[in-house]
């Protein structure tokens, strides 16, 4: 019988163990139950406002924080990911066809003027959020097939960073610079991970310098963003504002905050005070201690995955490895865009703070790329159960054998047909 971090005695006996990271879970239960609070907190005063019910968007928090859950819980315990990985190029191409659905009328939507989200009569679906996780199991599913080929040519490493471009030209034409931005970053990362030349993917990577600095100063609302960012205090009641009314937040907060539902800036002063700045609120309630939390969670996650990734390629998980290194990336470098755009040290973005601010197809999203990193923790820590399992049974055959036939005589015989082995399981 499985559980969360193992299986029963008896599946120990006989075959490899794969238990899901106790780290892992522990940072996301630490992130889930301190974003349900500060979601609560932050968007009463905001709900009430709009005459919606003050407790509107946690309740909505909270639904799709449960349907993400329940999808993780399943993909953890349940999807192996080559089945993930025989299917990635269909993926693929279906995250294409949700980011065109986006420009066709009365199916996309517009909001704040940009076309990133789909009307699903309920609520509406960004595709870009799936398009995070797709990416990421697309790549490491290349990497896995072509390793060789992306590790020592340069035409090897390409054709991701081609297909990581097509994803970025649809999500600019709606626009959405910040999260395209992140999604070519994630893929050279994953792809310098997985052994690429650096100086291939410096060459690649050249022609896209100017090609950014184009694309960031070609719109004026870009062109302002920037300037804002530079000096907000210039223009505090236009152009600056957010970012001054967050900073404001900040300052309010000192070392340990004015205490948790006391602050004033979310009371209509500070936009978005429960999604992209839900920081600032954090930073004014609970002050410098409260944020070090937020990025001590964000650490113990990102540098697990990170660390499950590398234990992944050395047990021969390429797959796991890397999918584990892409999620890594993606919820990392959101988390520090995020925080970086509430201190004032990034320009304004579109980008919440994973499991924290509230959201729809983010917060759903996230929870669904989180259950694919148990996954592929529990085949990492399966694999190297199975190595060493090899290595005891090659140390000394003889009394393996024999410990093996004694724990197999002493089980029911529906329990020895139900526990046996398979080959695919076993990686020596």
């Amino acid at each position: 019988m499985t559980n969360w971090f193992g299986q029963s005695q008896a599946v120990r006996k006989l075959g490899p163990q794969g238990r899901h990271d106790p780290w892992l879970l522990l940072a996301i239960t630490g992130l889930v139950a301190f974003g349900i609070v500060m979601v609560a907190s932050s968007s009463i005063a905001v709900a009430d406002g709009q005459h919606i019910g003050e407790f509107h968007y946690l309740q909505r928090h909270l639904v799709f924080l449960a349907a993400g859950g329940a999808a993780a819980i399943w993909i953890a315990l349940r999807v192996e990911l080559d089945k993930l990985e025989k299917y990635s190029g269909w993926l693929m191409l279906g995250t294409f066809a949700l980011l065109l659905l986006v420009f066709i009328p009365h199916i996309g939507m517009r909001v704040n003027g940009a076309r990133r989200w789909i009307n699903l009569g309920f609520s509406g679906f960004q595709p870009v959020e799936l398009a995070k996780l797709t990416v990421v199991v697309y790549v490491a599913s290349y990497l896995v097939r072509h390793r060789d080929a992306v590790e020592t040519k340069f035409l090897g490493a390409v054709k991701p960073v081609l297909v990581a471009g097509l994803t970025a030209v649809l999500l600019l034409a709606q626009p959405d610079f910040g999260s395209a931005a992140l999604i070519g970053v994630v893929t050279i990362g994953m792809l310098w991970l997985a052994g690429a030349r650096m100086r291939n993917l410096v060459i690649m990577g050249l022609p896209l310098a100017p090609l950014g600095a184009w694309l960031a100063l070609s719109t004026d609302y870009r062109v302002k963003r920037l300037t804002s960012f530079l000096d907000p205090w210039k223009d505090p009641f236009d152009n600056g504002f957010q970012l001054t009314q967050a900073l404001i937040a900040v300052g309010r907060g000192k070392w340990f905050g004015v205490g948790l539902g006391g602050s004033v800036q979310k009371l209509f002063y500070l936009p978005e005070a429960h999604t992209d700045f839900i920081l600032a609120v954090i930073a004014e309630e609970l002050g410098f201690v409260g944020v070090l939390f937020v990025l001590a969670l964000f650490a113990l996650l990102v540098g697990r995955g990170l660390q499950l990734g590398l234990r992944g390629v050395k047990v021969g998980q390429h797959r796991a490895g890397y999918v584990a290194f892409g999620i890594s990336l993606m919820i990392g470098l959101q988390a520090l865009v995020s925080v970086g755009v509430n201190l004032g040290v990034l320009p304004t973005k579109g980008l919440t703070l994973p499991l924290i601010s509230s959201g729809g197809s983010s917060t759903l999203m996230t929870c669904v790329m989180l259950g694919v990193l148990l996954r592929a923790g529990y085949e990492i820590h399966r694999a190297e159960d199975a190595r060493r399992m090899a290595t005891r049974r090659s140390a000394n055959p003889a009394t393996n054998a024999v410990a093996t036939d004694r724990a197999s005589a002493e089980l029911p015989l529906a329990a020895r047909t139900r526990t046996e082995p398979r080959f695919s399981e076993v990686h020596a």
